[in-house]
């Protein structure tokens, strides 16, 4: 079911935490709702679900504008950060309760909580209470019950970040998995690029109540929009030129002799070493730092076997240097 918003805004008093943005999620698709804390992104998933009632604008489900409608009538199901399962009950029936409250029968609702508890794969653990299952499972727990009622839009409010790292990219994959198995249109807000950049066929960059970019993962990192998204996203070195602003990223700075015939004197005032790369802070001399950037240095991501043959340390003087196509224009 697609998903559109039309001049979304929400106002608490004189607070906007919204501002009037216009987005179209097509049927189908994985949509992530990325930004900071109190950029409005759960506010914004929260009105799609009708948990939060607009202060103007509207959402529209599928054919039809659902602004006064009630959660239950708009074909939507909120998958929230903490889990809230019922610990006396079983994870089946946890799953079940939803059915139970729309008067579906005792076995009709247990046979399909178990459908969903499988394709979650938890139907072996059908019978433990919450307090019997980990995080992981009981997250899994709490999607079955997302999706029993059959949603044709899910909303996830930031459904990983409860998860040790490891166990997070594993979720992350079952929820491709089920959402790509199932067909449904989800919009799933997280302050995590790289969870954003794994899972989403549309990334929507949001900062201080208004979308800075929506588009593509690809699209979005290699030719972020705004400054802002360019520093959030991540791997990007914003600078300031004559004629207005770029975002270079930091796998295409050039270091030494690879710098070419215009490159600055920087001093290296960090290395950090990352396993497959190594990171190098850079003060470059005679380089204007956008406005706005607190930053000190630039960066530059060499290849461990790259770094291993010319190693840097604080304090040391290097060239730097990009090349031209690697500088992408940024909108003032």
């Amino acid at each position: 079911m697609n998903v559109e918003l039309i001049g979304l805004t929400k106002r608490y008093g004189a607070a906007t935490a919204v501002d009037a943005i216009d987005l179209k999620v097509p049927s189908g698709a994985y949509c992530c709702l990325l930004g900071p804390s109190g950029c409005g992104k759960t506010t914004t998933l929260r009105m799609i679900g009708g948990h939060e009632r607009a202060s103007a604008g509207d959402v529209v489900i599928g054919p039809r504008a659902v602004g006064d409608a009630a959660p239950v009538e708009r074909g939507t199901a909120m998958m929230f950060q903490s889990y809230a399962l019922f610990p006396h009950l079983d994870a089946r029936d946890n799953v079940a309760f939803s059915l139970r409250m729309r008067g579906i029968s005792k076995a009709e609702r247990r046979a399909k909580a178990m459908a969903m508890l499988d394709l979650v794969q938890m139907g072996h653990l059908a019978g433990r209470l919450p307090a019997q299952l980990s995080g992981g499972q009981q997250q899994r727990v709490a999607l079955a019950r997302a999706l029993v009622t059959g949603p044709k839009v899910l909303l996830l409010d930031e459904p990983l970040s409860a998860l040790d790292p490891f166990l997070r990219v594993r979720m992350r994959v079952e929820l491709k998995r089920i959402q790509t198995e199932l067909g449904l249109t989800f919009i799933h807000v997280t302050h995590s690029q790289e969870e954003a950049m794994a899972l989403s066929d549309l990334v929507v960059v949001m900062n201080a109540g208004r979308i800075e970019q929506a588009a593509d993962p690809r699209t979005v990192f290699e030719r972020p929009a705004t400054a802002f998204v360019a520093r959030f996203i991540g791997g990007h070195n914003v600078i300031r030129l004559p004629d207005g602003m770029i975002a270079v990223r930091a796998d295409r700075m050039r270091l030494g002799a690879e710098a070419g015939p215009e490159a600055l004197p920087a001093r290296v005032v960090a290395v950090e070493y990352q396993g497959t790369s190594v990171h190098v802070g850079l003060d470059a001399d005679g380089l204007e730092r956008a406005p706005d950037d607190s930053s000190a240095a630039l960066t530059a991501v060499l290849s461990d076997a790259a770094f291993a043959a010319r190693p840097l340390r604080p304090g040391d003087t290097v060239p730097v240097g990009w090349d031209a196509g690697a500088a992408h224009r940024l909108d003032a």
